[in-house]
């Protein structure tokens, strides 16, 4: 039996129960469509909602379910001490020899239902190749100037906020962003001030909330790290996906797992797709196929599938899409550090604190070569301050964080070829990493720190994450113009396939040094004709979200939705 995606007839009943309408749940052994999408993230989502309206029926697969909507959303000792949202299998550290738990999340929308919503636009500067202090980052396959109207789509898509011109590294745009920025409450405000009285230029971050004036956003202090209760945070999920599903060509399939891409005889087409769905095999039929499930598992499942006839490189290595035995090589993770800087004599009564950013060191510093950004985190309290540094005693950080400002500082990790992913035995995800290009971020962390000393708190205290924090990965199917040394081309079409693409992150040549999200729902959108077949479907894809347009969520929601919430929600357990 062959189930087909086709229009949702019981989309009021799927919305009635909390669901969007488009949900496929197949009886029989083969589903097919036009284009199957591998991953419901940010480059997955975005990707489905420009094929939305195109004719072509489009089936995306995610491996996890839609997160539920609970008061433990906004609980940080269920966020944080619990792990309640924490689903990925355990990966392994093949340089330490042990497991560890990755910072990843198998939901609809991906790693987005619990970013912080930071989505700014990679530097001019980071597409070229860039000097380091370890080494050179690779330059990309086409300029800024090709992904900028791209990027001014996705700010629409995802609602951001922010202000033309006040980052002094921002790359130059066609437009003004789409909402005016994030106001700084007074605390983050007077730092500002500090640090302009210091020489610098802090500006606010662009971040992707709701805070229209019928806005659902409370500028709460559960956002960073939370999923959203209310859905005013700018997630793939919500401003993406669910518009897609209702346009009526799109369709979702939760709960599955796609296990190994299989060829033809040719071995130049992808014809399946293998997957595990509530315990049985599913075979996947489309004639387009977009990987869109992350760096890590987008390396794993071509390294699991089985290689097609033509090699086009030097190298035979097993997996699909490798004759340049680059696939899962290159794995790039930031290197990044957790700032939180005390001031005993006063409490800091800060709620929504995420909205300072200071870029003043991220291109050339003489010797040291770019440092990189420094941005607010969302509030640490207790909880999640716990899991940064776990043997303090718990009263003794409450009373901390209740003082504190808190920065997270991230530097440009550079590809490695020995940095990479493969698969072990019993199908493992084995992650090989070194962090490469620390001098240069233990210099921005030494400046960091003065920074916030000289603004009045004197009690600064930093811990620099490791292999686990990876929600920045990219590179491992990295793109170039010679398949001899790159995986897909700059169309992110995997060389030696006529049908495949990638459309997260995994194609990234460089990490830059600032969060990757605008930038892969940018590209989504850039390669979505290449991957619908169609010369020029700009204005069938045109984003029409915008001051005065309609709510990208109006296509429906993943649950009965609470009312009502504690804004300024300290970290307490508790609706």
């Amino acid at each position: 039996m062959t189930a087909t995606p086709h229009p949702d007839t019981d989309g009021a009943r799927h919305r009635a129960e909390g669901r969007p309408r488009g949900l496929l749940r197949p009886t029989g052994p083969v589903v097919d469509c036009d284009i199957a999408v591998i991953g419901s993230g940010m480059g997955g989502a975005t990707l489905a909602y420009a094929l939305r309206g195109t004719g072509a029926r489009v089936l995306v697969v995610e491996r996890g379910d839609f997160l539920p909507r609970e008061w433990q959303n906004w609980s940080a000792p269920a966020v944080f001490t619990a792990g309640r949202y924490r689903n990925a299998e355990p990966w392994y550290d093949a340089g330490a020899d042990r497991y560890f738990d990755p910072g990843v999340h198998y939901y609809v929308g991906g790693n987005t239902k619990v970013f912080g919503a930071t989505l700014p636009r990679f530097r001019e500067a980071d597409f070229g190749p860039v000097e380091h202090a370890e080494g050179v980052s690779r330059g990309w396959p086409f300029p800024y100037g090709v992904l900028e109207p791209h990027y001014a789509r996705a700010e629409r898509l995802y609602r951001v906020h922010g202000a033309r011109g006040a980052d002094p590294t921002d790359p130059w745009r066609s437009g003004e962003y789409p909402w005016p920025a994030v106001a700084h409450e007074p605390p983050v405000a007077s730092l500002a001030e500090s640090l302009r009285a210091q020489g610098l230029k802090p500006f606010a971050l662009p971040t992707g909330v709701d805070l229209r004036a019928d806005g659902a956003c409370l500028r709460c202090a559960t956002c960073d790290g939370f999923p959203c209760l209310v859905e005013a945070k700018s997630d793939a999920d919500v401003c993406a996906l669910r518009p897609a599903l209702a346009a009526g060509n799109v369709s979702l399939l939760t709960r599955t797992t796609v296990t190994r891409l299989v060829t033809g005889p040719s071995g130049r087409r992808v014809t399946t797709a293998l997957a595990q769905y509530e315990g049985r095999e599913l075979r996947i039929q489309a004639g387009r196929f977009v990987l869109a499930c992350g760096a890590v598992n987008t390396a794993a499942l071509l390294l699991r599938s089985e290689p097609g006839a033509l090699r086009t490189g030097p190298v035979r290595e097993t997996g699909l899409a490798n004759g340049s035995g680059q696939a899962g090589r290159n794995y790039m993770v930031h290197n990044s550090t957790f700032l939180m800087a005390v001031d005993p004599r006063r409490a800091d009564e800060v709620v929504f604190q995420k909205t300072l950013g200071v870029n003043d060191w991220y291109l050339g510093n003489g010797t040291h070569g770019p440092l990189g950004n420094v941005q607010a985190l969302g509030k640490l309290r207790a909880p999640s301050a716990g899991g940064l540094w776990p043997r303090a005693p718990r009263p003794l950080l409450a009373a901390a964080t209740r003082r504190s400002m808190d920065l997270y500082l991230t530097s440009e990790d550079l590809p490695v070829p020995d940095n990479r992913v493969t698969v072990g035995p019993r199908e493992r995800v084995e992650v090989h990493w070194r962090p490469v290009n620390l001098p240069p971020h233990r210099e921005l962390v030494r400046r960091a720190t003065a920074m916030m000393r000289r603004a009045g708190f004197p009690l600064v205290f930093t811990r620099r994450m490791g292999i686990a924090v990876n929600s920045h990965q990219c590179g491992t199917a990295v793109a170039g113009e010679d398949p001899a040394t790159s995986v897909v081309g700059p169309d992110c079409k995997a060389h030696e396939l006529d049908n495949l693409w990638v459309a997260d992150s995994s194609w990234f040549p460089s990490s830059a040094a600032v969060n990757p999200a605008l930038t892969i729902a940018a590209n989504a959108l850039r390669i979505a004709p290449m991957v619908a077949g169609i010369a020029d479907v700009a204005e069938e894809m045109e984003v029409p979200y915008g001051p005065g347009a309609g709510d990208p969520r109006d296509g429906g929601s993943a649950g009965p939705c609470p009312t009502g919430g504690p804004r300024g929600d300290r970290g307490t357990a508790g609706p």
